[in-house]
């Protein structure tokens, strides 16, 4: 038997995949909350019958899924955690898997999907909604239509860029740097139009992608 914890500020939602999972003989919903912060704390009561997986909204009050998701693998690496989310641009599902999150799926795409989702994270496997996939699939090869010249940018921004990857901020990298905060916004300005990037996300998956690359 699956021990499943779900994380959703919509009431009526948890009490809809409960109705959907009464009987059946694999999986059981042993518990529920409605922010990240309860979830930490549903957890926390249950530590002597941990459930297999978490099922978490990203976007809730008080803690986010996020944040929630770092926490319960910090705390308790053997729960596994299943993003259940109606987000899918590319930065929230990485910014979800950097968090520890075993799968990603989507709620328009059935509860079907989400037994299936179950099953899998429970065994430690990674899972992704079909239309995740495609969303994944779509930036890769955006990314690399982007792919300029070697040699494209100058030195600074190179450095720049490295630190971008890391996920710093513009104030992060003028301190880390030593320069002014707007000589680093200045670069960035200029690295968008060297390597014809629309915005801050895009840069950031750019760094990520391709920065090994220079």
């Amino acid at each position: 038997m699956i021990r499943v914890v779900i994380a959703e500020d919509h009431k009526a939602l948890i009490d809809g995949v409960k109705s959907f999972f009464d009987g059946n003989e694999n999986i059981r919903i042993v518990d529920s909350a409605t922010n990240g912060r309860e979830l930490l704390e549903v957890l926390k009561y249950k530590r002597k019958l941990m459930p297999h997986v978490v099922i978490t909204d990203i976007r809730m009050p008080i803690m986010d899924g996020i944040s929630a998701t770092k926490e319960i693998k910090k705390l308790y690496p053997k729960v596994n955690v299943l993003a259940f989310t109606m987000f899918d641009t590319h930065d929230t599902i990485e910014r979800m898997l950097k968090a520890g999150a075993h799968g990603y799926i989507l709620k328009n795409s059935g509860l079907m999907i989400m037994i299936e989702a179950i099953e899998t994270v429970a065994k430690g496997k990674p899972y992704f909604d079909p239309n995740v996939l495609v969303k994944l699939e779509e930036n890769r090869r955006k990314i690399k239509r982007m792919q300029p010249k070697k040699g494209v940018l100058s030195r600074r921004e190179m450095e720049i860029l490295e630190l971008v990857a890391q996920n710093k901020t513009s104030f992060e990298i003028s301190e880390i740097l030593n320069i002014a905060h707007n000589t680093v916004k200045t670069h960035r300005r200029n690295m968008h139009k060297k390597l014809g990037l629309e915005s801050r996300i895009d840069l950031i998956d750019y760094a990520k992608e391709h920065f090994y690359k220079f």
